[in-house]
C-alpha cells in the first residue's frame, strides 16, 4: 500500500500493528443538497483561476481536525450530497456529515476482508449520478474484488452487492486500490505490480496482465459481462493486451486524482528503495509507460529506459525519513487562495506536505508547507473543493487557510 521500501519497512511495522437510511426504494441522492456541511461552495470548484507565484509562496495553511475515526485510508464525495464518505481499512465506510461522524456506517464489508499490512478496504468512488457506491477490497484470499452497492438514502444497501472485476495477486503488496470516476464518466482502478520486490513477475511492463496498471471501465454490465469497455481505451485492439488498460508500467499507484478544471491525471507511484514519483497525464491521452520495472522514477532500476516511456514531473528520494509518496489533489477550492492551482501531496513516513504550484502544466516550483500529519494515508476533496488530509493514526484534517 504505502511503505514499500527496507527503511519503511520498520515503520510500516509499527504503524500497522494496530490494524487489526432514510430513504426507502429511492437509489438517488436528493436533487438539492441540503444547506449544510462541510461548508458550502461560494463558487464551483474548479472555476477559480490559479494563484500567483507571490501568492503560492505566501500562503501559509494549518490543520482543522474533522473526526477521529479506525484507520481512514480514503475519501470520497457523493453527487448532490455534503457529507464526506471515508473508507477504514478494517472494513467500513463511515459517513461525515454536518461536521459530525455518523457512528452507523454506511457501508460494512468487515467479514469479506482480510485487513493489515497493505491489504483491507482500500478505496471507495460513487458513480457519476451518486445512485452506486463502488469500493475496492483484499478478500480472505487476498484478492482484489471492485464491487458495486446501489445506494439507498445515505446507505449503501448489502443486498445489492455486485461483483464488478475480481483480480488475483500473487503477492499481499502493492494492492493499488484507488478508484475514481474521470471527467469522461467512466471508473478508473489502481492496480499495483503485484508485490514482493523489483516486479519479480514483469507485470508493470506486460500488457497482458491487470497488474502495475490503471484501467478504465464502464462498470455497469453491458453485453454478458458484469463492465463493458470504453471506446477509446488505448490498448483495445492490440493482440495479447488486456483492453480494460489505461496504462502501464507502474510499481503501486496508490493514490491518483483529476484536476476538475483541466481534466489532467496525477498518479503519485509509489517507489521501491530509492526514489517516489508523481506523474502528469494531460487529459484524454492514455496508454503512457511509466517505466517500471525498468526505471524507478528517472533512474535505471533493472533495465534501459523503454522508447516512449514517460519521466515523473515530481520525483524525490528517501531522505530525512520519507519513505512513501501520498499521491494528492490539485487544489480547487476557496479558502487558500494562495494554493489554488497548486498540487498538494505527502509521505507517509515523514508526514510531510508539499505543494507544487503548475505553469501549463509542468512544475513550476515547489515548497513545504510547514504541516506534519503522522501517517498521512490519503488526500480527500471535499464537495466544495476545499482538501483534506486522512491519518493512519485515525484522524481526519481539514486543510485551511492560517490566517482565517
Amino acid at each position: 500500500m504505502w511503505a514499500t521500501t527496507r527503511r519503511g519497512l520498520a515503520a510500516l511495522v509499527i504503524a500497522l500493528g494496530l490494524l487489526t437510511a432514510a430513504c426507502s426504494g429511492g437509489d438517488a441522492p436528493p436533487a438539492t443538497p441540503p444547506a449544510s456541511g462541510p461548508g458550502e461552495p461560494r463558487t464551483a470548484p474548479g472555476s477559480l483561476a490559479p494563484s500567483s507565484a507571490a501568492a503560492f509562496r505566501a500562503a501559509r495553511v494549518r490543520l482543522v481536525p474533522v473526526a477521529t475515526m479506525q484507520q481512514p485510508v480514503a475519501m470520497a464525495v457523493r453527487p448532490g450530497d455534503r457529507a464526506l464518505y471515508v473508507a477504514e481499512q478494517t472494513g467500513r465506510v463511515r459517513a461525515i456529515r454536518n461536521g459530525r461522524l455518523d457512528p452507523a456506517p454506511v457501508l460494512d464489508v468487515s467479514s469479506q476482508i482480510v485487513a493489515g499490512g497493505e491489504q483491507g478496504l482500500l478505496g471507495l468512488a460513487f458513480s457519476p449520478d451518486g445512485r452506486f457506491l463502488y469500493v475496492d477490497f483484499t478478500d480472505r484470499n487476498g484478492d482484489t474484488h471492485v464491487t458495486e452497492f446501489a445506494m439507498r438514502g445515505g446507505r449503501a444497501d448489502p443486498a445489492s452487492e455486485r461483483l464488478v472485476l475480481q483480480v488475483d495477486q500473487p503477492f499481499p503488496n502493492h494492492n493499488g486500490g484507488q478508484l475514481a470516476f474521470g471527467p469522461d464518466g467512466d471508473l478508473y482502478i489502481a492496480l499495483g505490480d503485484g508485490g514482493s520486490e523489483g516486479d519479480p513477475n514483469g507485470n508493470g511492463q506486460s500488457l497482458g496482465t491487470l497488474l502495475g496498471k490503471i484501467l478504465r471501465i464502464d462498470p455497469r454490465p453491458g453485453n454478458g459481462r458484469p463492465y463493458q469497455i470504453p471506446a477509446g481505451n488505448p490498448f483495445t485492439n492490440r493482440a495479447g493486451a488486456r483492453p480494460e488498460i489505461w496504462d502501464y508500467g507502474l510499481r503501486n499507484p496508490w493514490r491518483f486524482s483529476f484536476d476538475p478544471a483541466t481534466g489532467d491525471l496525477w498518479i503519485g507511484d509509489v517507489g521501491q528503495d530509492k526514489w517516489e514519483e508523481v506523474d502528469h497525464e494531460p487529459a484524454h491521452s492514455g496508454g503512457r509507460n511509466y517505466g517500471w520495472n525498468l526505471r524507478e522514477g528517472t533512474h535505471r532500476f533493472a533495465g534501459d529506459r523503454p522508447a516512449g516511456a514517460v519521466d515523473p514531473v515530481i520525483e524525490y528520494g528517501h531522505d530525512n525519513g520519507a519513505c512513501t509518496v501520498i499521491g494528492g489533489a490539485v487544489y480547487r477550492g476557496h479558502d487558500i487562495p494562495g494554493l489554488r492551482g497548486a498540487y498538494l501531496y505527502g509521505d507517509f513516513c515523514a508526514g510531510w506536505v508539499r505543494a507544487a504550484r503548475l505553469d501549463g502544466g509542468r512544475v513550476a516550483e515547489q515548497r513545504d508547507l510547514g504541516l506534519n500529519v503522522p501517517q498521512l494515508s490519503s488526500f480527500g476533496v471535499g464537495p466544495d473543493g476545499e482538501l483534506y488530509a486522512l491519518s493512519l493514526n485515525g484522524a481526519v484534517f481539514r486543510l485551511a487557510d492560517a490566517a482565517g
